[in-house]
């Protein structure tokens, strides 16, 4: 199982048992094992450490065109 898969599964279980099934059954359909590549976790991850950390990117320094 992914890591991804396996995080939805934890989240799932924090759900109202009567949600589970429902929700379980919902990520199994629509959220396949190769959602994510290992550099792609690990960018995700650092992109989530950064943000906690403060450090973000101005709105002024994008080109937005």
């Amino acid at each position: 199982m992914s890591p991804v898969r396996n995080r939805l599964v934890e989240m799932i279980d924090c759900m109202p048992e009567q949600e589970q099934l429902l929700l379980f059954e919902i990520a199994k359909r629509f959220v396949s094992d190769d959602i994510a590549s290992a550099d792609d976790l690990q960018a995700i991850k650092e992109a989530h450490e950064d943000l906690a950390n403060g450090e973000t990117v101005s709105h002024d320094d994008i080109d937005w065109e």
